[in-house]
C-alpha cells in the first residue's frame, strides 16, 4: 500500500461529505451555495446546479476512493483516511455555511 493511497482517500471522503448537503438541497429544490454564485461560495446557486455540483463531487469521491489503490472497508487506515476527510471538511463547511445560515450561533429558546 502506498501513502499516496490514504491522501487519495483523505479527499475522497471530502468530495463524497461536500456532495451531501448540495444533493439534498437540490432534491428539495433549495438553492444552495456553490463555487458557481456569486459572489463565489457566499451567493445561491439554483438547486439544479446543486444536483450537478453534488454528482460531480460523487464522482470525484469515487473516482479517489474506488479507482486508486485497492480500497478496503475491513482496514482500519483506509477508513480512517476516508472518515477524517469527511470530518475536516464537514467541520470546515459547518463553519462556512453557518455565517449563512444561522448555524454558528443559533438562538437560544
Amino acid at each position: 500500500m502506498d501513502g499516496l493511497d490514504l491522501v487519495a482517500y483523505f479527499f475522497g471522503g471530502a468530495f463524497l461529505t461536500n456532495a451531501i448537503p448540495h444533493v439534498v438541497a437540490g432534491m428539495m429544490g433549495q438553492p444552495f451555495q456553490t463555487p458557481f454564485a456569486k459572489p463565489r461560495g457566499e451567493g445561491l446557486s439554483s438547486s439544479t446546479v446543486n444536483i450537478a455540483w453534488g454528482f460531480f463531487n460523487l464522482l470525484i469521491g469515487y473516482l479517489l476512493v474506488c479507482r486508486v489503490g485497492e480500497f478496503g472497508l475491513r482496514t482500519t487506515s483506509h477508513v480512517v483516511a476516508l472518515l477524517l476527510g469527511g470530518l475536516v471538511i464537514g467541520l470546515y463547511l459547518a463553519r462556512h455555511f453557518g455565517r449563512f445560515h444561522g448555524g454558528n450561533e443559533p438562538e437560544r429558546q
